[in-house]
């Protein structure tokens, strides 16, 4: 696999880094490693990354990117979500293609769930 200018990490701003990790790791059983009180890193989730100190959100009202995840069973990974607190900003919808959802994290930021699949 050729990894030469190839998008290989992202960074997401995190109010509160430790609730950011509780959240991702009840909800989708993610781990992390920390690099001192004010940064945190995830890998192996489809695309590597961490969560740094501050009290900006990436939302896309402000003109920020979408990250999206897959799910087989979107009804189920919703759940999970809301029962770790996440709190989702638009229900379930269908596109083009299939259906998802919007939720943010503890620190405010934004991302979507979708499926292919009608579960």
């Amino acid at each position: 696999m050729n990894l030469h200018e190839k998008i290989n990490y992202v960074e997401f701003p995190a109010r509160d880094i430790a609730a950011t990790k509780a959240f991702f790791k009840a909800a989708l059983g993610w781990t992390f490693e920390d690099f001192g009180p004010e940064y945190t890193a995830f890998s192996d989730e489809g695309l590597d990354g961490g969560f740094f100190k501050s009290n900006l959100a990436a939302v896309t009202e402000n003109g920020s990117a979408l990250i999206v995840f897959y799910s087989k069973e979107l009804g189920q990974t919703q759940a999970k979500i809301e029962n770790a607190g996440g709190i989702i900003k638009k229900p379930i919808f269908s596109f083009p293609g299939g259906r998802r959802f919007h939720f943010t994290d503890p620190s405010g930021n934004e991302y979507a769930v979708w499926s292919d699949n009608e579960a």
